[in-house]
């Protein structure tokens, strides 16, 4: 019998136990953000107050980067590109020297590192970009002619991210994009997507997403479980007028939360937008993906109206306070920011840039108030 009660207590002491250690177990958020073991500093459990950084000729400074910690911005997107003629050929080419330093290897790695010393982490997202395309095609209308052809521009393709994997992983980059608006291709040959992510994944221990265009394009990619953030290109129209209100836009993007959420409950999987932005145009709420006139970005000949600029401010403002609180949207990318901008009053061209108009004044009010309540 003294022996009953002694194991008895045993036993007691054991439960006890355990249920302390159980108890004082975090409990686990309805999205997994775990850091990647090379990458332990990045906060991932933030908001991800982003811009794409524009590859430029000149060599970058840490002066150059001044701008991006004066705005609270706390992530910038690299692009790199990889070179192919048209929609329907399969030869892919990797140039790393040469074209935009920016964009080179060399590039790539001084901006990182000269970021990283300013605290801001980099999502690495290449991109193809299509030299002699016919019939108006893009890189979402990829699509090759024959099993073959597929299967050359698929290890070409892979070539081609496992540099970036490799260089991301050199380089302790916290993000990479594996790939970027290639709706048919996402959509025709899931199995090969899948086994590319996976050889990805066995030379790169941060984070992977994909750049998935918001007209037909995020709902339908097959392979977001087997990444860590659904990427969204999100360009979705919010109104049809010119100069919409800040109350018509806001109501325009209440249209599209339910099926971003409904993407994001499906797959269990924090949301980025990977790309985001807006004209300096009366009609920029309209088509937001439509590209400005060459030579528009900051050309002092090409002014922006005072409606014009209020129209961009009010998309920005009414992102803000209607996706950007989503529990679901880990961050946002602002499309996009040149590394050397004329500073002097007036240039303030019709493009996507925010910078030195009203739209950069809103971003720097709620990128500086998340950085305060995430601190």
């Amino acid at each position: 019998m003294k022996k009953f009660f002694i194991l008895m207590g045993a036993v007691a002491i054991a439960v006890c136990c355990l249920s302390l250690i159980f108890h004082r177990l975090p409990s686990q958020p309805v999205f997994s953000q775990a850091v990647p073991a090379s990458t332990t500093s990045t906060p991932f459990t933030k908001k991800q107050r982003g811009v794409s950084w524009t590859a430029g000729r000149d060599i970058v400074t840490q002066r150059t980067l001044t701008p991006l910690t004066t705005n609270s911005v706390n992530w910038i997107a690299q692009t790199p590109f990889g070179w192919q003629e048209d929609y329907d050929t399969p030869q892919l080419s990797l140039i790393t020297t040469g074209n935009y330093w920016g964009e080179t290897d060399e590039g790539l790695s001084t901006t990182t590192r000269l970021a990283q010393a300013a605290g801001i982490h980099t999502l690495l997202k290449p991109h193809i970009w299509l030299t002699r395309p016919r019939d108006g095609k893009w890189r979402s209308d990829i699509e090759m002619r024959s099993e073959k052809d597929w299967q050359t521009w698929f290890a070409n393709y892979r070539t081609f991210m496992l540099h970036y994997a490799n260089f991301a992983q050199t380089h302790d980059i916290a993000m990479l994009c594996v790939g970027t608006e290639l709706q048919l291709t996402a959509i025709q040959r899931e199995q090969d997507w899948r086994a590319l992510i996976a050889d990805i994944r066995q030379v790169y221990d941060g984070k992977l997403t994909y750049a998935a265009n918001w007209y037909e394009g995020f709902e339908n990619i097959p392979f977001w479980d087997a990444l860590d953030f659904i990427g969204i290109q999100a360009y979705f129209p919010l109104s049809t007028t010119n100069r919409p209100t800040l109350e018509d836009l806001k109501e325009g993007w209440r249209s599209h939360l339910p099926s971003i959420e409904q993407v994001a409950e499906q797959f269990q999987k924090p949301v980025l937008f990977t790309e985001i932005g807006y004209r300096s145009t009366d009609n920029a709420a309209i088509k937001p993906w439509e590209w400005p006139a060459a030579g528009s970005e900051i050309n002092p000949t090409l002014f922006a109206s005072n409606s014009a600029l209020t129209t961009q401010a009010n998309c920005y403002e009414a992102f803000f306070q209607t996706v950007w609180p989503q529990e679901w949207l880990a961050g946002a990318y602002f499309w996009k920011w040149f590394p050397q901008v004329d500073t002097a009053p007036g240039k303030v061209g019709r493009g996507f840039t925010p910078q030195n108009k009203p739209a950069e004044q809103v971003l720097k009010k709620w990128y500086e108030t998340t950085q305060q309540n995430n601190s």
